[in-house]
This record gives C-alpha cells, structure tokens and sequence, in this order.
C-alpha cells in the first residue's frame, strides 16, 4: 500500500513518541525500584531494555529510508535529522535506567548506607525534564524547551551535592565504600539522563526555528552531547 511522505513523517513521529513513553516508564521503574528496594522490578528495566533497542532500530530505518528515497524540503529534512539524534538520546537515556537498575540489585544485596532522598528528588527533576523535552518536541514548542536547558543546571548542582556528602561516608567509614559509590554512579547516571533531555530540547529549537543553540548555552553546551557518546 502507498504511504505518503506526509503520512510517514506521521509515522516517524508516533514512533518517537511511543519510544519516548517507553523510555519515561522505564527511568520511573528504575528510580522506583531503587527507592522500594525492589529487586523485580529493577530485572523488569533490565529486561525490557530490549523492547527500546527495537524501536531505536525501526526509527533508524525509517529516517534512512525517508531520506534516501525522499526528497525533503528544509523544514522536513531538520525533523528528520533531529529525529535521528532525539532517538539516539532516547535510546543513551534507557542505557542509563538500565545501569540505575543493575546499581540498584548490587546495593540490595548490602543493608541502606542511609535513607535517599537527594536522589530521588534529583531523579524528579530529570524525569521532568524528560517529559518536558518530549511535551516540547510533540508541540513544537521552543520556549518550553529552552526552560529544559536552563533546568540542568539545578540537576548537575544537586549531583555535586550528593557526591560530595557520599565522599564524606568513604573518608569516614571503609566498609561505606561500595555502597557510597554505587549511589554516586547512580547519581552521574540521572545527571546525565538530565543532559540527555537537554540534549533532545536543543533539537526541538533546532526543529522549529532552524537555529542552534547548543554552542550558546555556555558549560553546558560543551558536555552533553560529549556525555551522551
């Protein structure tokens, strides 16, 4: 059957969306999973993992296809583009709730270094994020997504703060160690979920209003997408 190019851009963005809606459930299970101790439900993220690899695939393919055998217009061709990098970033971010998932079975194994709730509030503000970057994205709203990357700012300032208080547990206490850095490897891994959402809100300005901000954004423009590699 016949698709129009319209209908497959269509096609190309339901994907996204449906992909996005994966990645959101499985960053919550693994922060939940990790704030319930609940071993289940980080093998769940662990597992289904594989699901987002097959949509990274399918939307890869169709951007390949629509750009080889389309001839898109510079409006189309920067959706396209971008749908490719958004989808890359998609794909970093469930990695990331994957190894937030695989930190939280090895901390389950050993009683609570202390309760968490730097962590939790931090992974709040990064799902936020998310969810923002993707409301902005199927919007095409570039003021929402310009208040994206101003919000990094707050996450990678509570990162500093939680690595700085699980450094002291190290220097004070050597049977704190492996527990005090499973916690600061799951606080880097939603640090970075954070740049990734910043990185899919400079796509979504890119998108509408054909201009790129990534090199305007000062420090954080240098890492994000250096992080996300």
């Amino acid at each position: 059957m016949y698709r129009s190019f319209e209908e497959k851009i269509n096609d190309l963005k339901n994907e996204l969306l449906k992909m996005a809606s994966a990645v959101e459930l499985s960053l919550h299970n693994a922060i939940d999973a990790l704030k319930k101790r609940d071993d289940e439900l980080a093998r769940k993220v662990i597992e289904e993992d594989a699901l987002i690899d097959e949509f990274e695939t399918r939307i890869d393919n169709a951007c390949i296809e629509l750009l080889a055998l389309q001839t898109p217009v510079a409006s189309d061709l920067r959706l396209i583009t971008s749908a490719m990098k958004i989808n890359n970033d998609l794909e970093r971010m469930a990695d990331h709730a994957v190894n937030i998932a695989q930190k939280t079975l090895e901390l389950n194994r050993e009683k609570p270094l202390k309760p968490l709730i730097d962590i939790p509030r931090m992974a709040e503000l990064a799902q936020a994020m998310v969810k923002n970057a993707i409301d902005a994205f199927l919007h095409r709203d570039s003021e929402l997504a310009l208040s994206v990357c101003k919000s990094d700012d707050d996450v990678d300032d509570l990162n500093t703060q939680i690595i700085r208080e699980l450094m002291t547990y190290i220097a004070g206490d050597p049977t704190a160690v492996s527990r005090a850095l499973g916690l600061i490897m799951i606080s880097k891994n939603i640090e970075r979920i954070a740049d990734l959402a910043t990185n899919i809100a400079e796509e979504v300005v890119f998108i509408v209003e054909g201009r790129t901000i990534k090199h305007l954004l000062g420090k954080k423009a240098d890492k994000t997408r250096a992080r996300s590699e």
